[in-house]
């Protein structure tokens, strides 16, 4: 965990150039854009274009990727400029690395798993996420789980999972993660975002 006094905080799932204006423009450090096309949150490379070129300067863009192929990555990016790569599948970290950008690997709080040890294994990652678990389900699951059972971790701890303008406060004093990552919890429906729940929400982590 990270002792840091100012926790960052990133908008995932973002598909609209207008969520993405309204998310720098409540204070997001970072949005996440969702290239796993199952997801109802999910962006094409022109749409992801799109809000990229939209953003002002120093709002980090990740994008997150579930068991792509090393070449789907390698289109995404040739097109793409993308900062961070999120990676939520069973990816390896030889999988993760390799890509010319940083990289977080986000595990799942699965009973009876050493979340510990796990992410010990991802030595390169930038940082570790730590979302909650639901069979079948790769993230934005919308629940959160039992902050007490984190471990400490070696690398910098991105909390998501269940996260709202209405406890992101105490997920922070609990954790102390060195980001928050949201995404269903600010949404007006899947892969739309409500700018006050956005507003609402950053303003509740820069305050914690």
């Amino acid at each position: 965990m990270c002792n840091l006094t100012a926790v960052r905080s990133k908008i995932c799932g973002i598909t609209r150039v207008e969520d993405a204006q309204a998310a720098a423009d409540a204070g997001a450090d970072a949005i996440g854009l969702v290239f796993y096309r199952p997801s109802p949150r999910a962006v094409d490379i022109h749409m992801a274009r799109r809000i990229i070129a939209a953003l002002p300067p120093f709002v980090t863009t990740v994008g997150l990727f579930v068991n792509h192929s090393r070449c789907e990555i390698g289109e995404i990016l040739d097109a793409v400029p993308l900062d961070v790569l999120q990676f939520h599948g069973d990816e390896s970290p030889s999988q993760c690395e390799g890509h010319g950008r940083p990289f977080i690997k986000a595990l799942r709080m699965q009973p009876g798993q050493d979340i510990g040890a796990l992410a010990k294994t991802y030595g390169s990652a930038a940082g570790i996420l730590l979302d909650t678990y639901v069979a079948g389900v790769a993230g934005g699951t919308g629940q959160a789980f039992d902050w007490a059972a984190i471990p400490l971790l070696e690398k910098p701890l991105i909390l998501a999972g269940g996260l709202t303008p209405s406890n992101v406060a105490d997920a922070i004093r609990q954790v102390r993660p060195f980001a928050v990552d949201v995404s269903g919890g600010v949404e007006a429906s899947k892969g739309i975002k409500d700018h006050e729940s956005v507003k609402a929400f950053v303003q509740a982590v820069r305050a914690a």
